[in-house]
């Protein structure tokens, strides 16, 4: 069963209009995710169509995985609370239209991105940056259309740079658009025509906050005329661009770090380290780490450059709560450290670590076993 509070699955690949894949991983049902969506993304121009998403057709794809598998799925329900009984999580109190349920299961999965029901529980946890609880800012995506594709510039990275008559792109976007928004990320998509842009920016947010949301919110949108207003002035052809559709779901990067039986750390990833408890295998990415108090990178990220090639395994621990049973964490919000967290946080890693944390689920619902009791080998014999 599905707990979803948005009006369709997918989180920030669909209704917060995402751009493109990011990061790479060996996985079955993502490879299945990217087939389905290449198989449907007719009219694409760019040379590697299965990379950028079209959120509408990718609803359809993740709708119809669904409904082939059996899931039940809820839309605009919301997981409010855990129902915890001695040390185990062994259901929870939901709120939607319908009004308040109760759902009980034998294994729950927080694939949340904050959490919510792995705090609730009595998960420890810490939120941002170690010395200081700093957490990376948010981004609401949009995409303009009427730009002429022949002549667009797309920067792909905070190190992308380009030189216009009229300066480089980057230095001019710190210049015109106003603070904390101040960067260039411009990505082509499948539609004729339209461009998806990452160019709202809020810091000091904290994803954990309803008042805090909403001050996003507010920033985000603010931000949203004066980049198309730069965008048309500045950019080689968006020169008749216009706003076409902005993100129903804010993107919240980082907010809560869970403590799991293990902690994936920024050199467990250097130095790509092969767990034996894997579930996760092939993960690589950058170390995706956005300007905490400002735009652009941090000081502390890499993107565009990350020397890196050897990929990474996350293993079963990272998943498995230190202390409350019955209870898996899913997505970005294993347990990591900030630097971890800014790599296996992306899309693809994370849609690996939910396929794992299915099977984990499945098996030792059908094993009547604790999680922890549960052999890593059973879950990559299936993988």
């Amino acid at each position: 069963m599905l707990i979803e509070q948005q009006g369709t699955v997918g989180g920030m690949s669909t209704a917060g209009l995402m751009s493109h894949w990011t990061g790479s991983v060996e996985s079955k049902m993502f490879s299945e995710i990217i087939r389905e969506s290449a198989r449907c993304n007719e009219g694409a121009f760019h040379e590697k169509p299965d990379v950028w998403i079209n959120p509408e057709k990718l609803k359809n794809v993740y709708w119809n995985m669904l409904s082939d598998a059996g899931v039940e799925v809820w839309l605009y329900t919301v997981a409010c609370l855990p129902i915890v009984e001695d040390g185990r999580v062994a259901g929870v109190i939901t709120e939607s239209k319908s009004g308040r349920s109760v759902l009980r299961g034998k294994i729950i999965i927080d694939a949340s991105g904050d959490g919510d029901i792995a705090a609730a529980s009595g998960v420890e946890y810490q939120k941002g940056r170690e010395e200081d609880g700093k957490m990376q800012p948010a981004t609401l995506m949009f995409k303009v259309a009427g730009v002429d594709t022949s002549r667009a510039v797309y920067l792909h990275s905070f190190e992308s740079t380009f030189e216009t008559p009229k300066g480089e792109l980057q230095q001019l976007a710190r210049k015109h658009l106003p603070n904390p928004a101040g960067h260039v990320l411009l990505y082509p998509t499948t539609l004729p025509g339209v461009v998806t842009c990452n160019m709202t920016n809020c810091v000091d947010v904290d994803g954990t906050d309803v008042l805090s949301l909403t001050r996003a919110e507010a920033v985000c949108r603010g931000q949203l005329y004066s980049i198309e207003a730069f965008l048309r002035e500045y950019v080689p052809g968006y020169e008749k661009c216009f706003i076409v559709s902005s993100a129903s779901l804010i993107g919240i990067r980082e907010t809560r770090h869970f403590k799991g039986v293990y902690q994936l750390t920024q050199e467990d990833i250097l130095q790509a380290r092969q767990f034996e408890d894997w579930v996760v295998r092939g993960a690589h990415f950058n170390f995706d780490v956005h300007n905490l108090t400002g735009s652009g990178l941090d000081e502390t990220g890499v993107q565009k450059h990350f020397p890196h090639q050897k990929s990474y395994t996350i293993p079963y621990r990272c998943m498995v709560p230190e202390k409350i049973e019955n209870l898996l964490l899913c997505g970005r919000n294993i347990s990591g450290t900030h630097m971890a967290h800014s790599n296996f946080r992306a899309m693809p890693i994370c849609a690996a670590i939910g396929e794992s944390a299915g099977i984990a689920a499945a098996l030792c619902a059908t094993k009547n076993i604790p999680l922890r009791k549960l052999a890593a080998a059973e879950i990559q014999s299936r993988l």
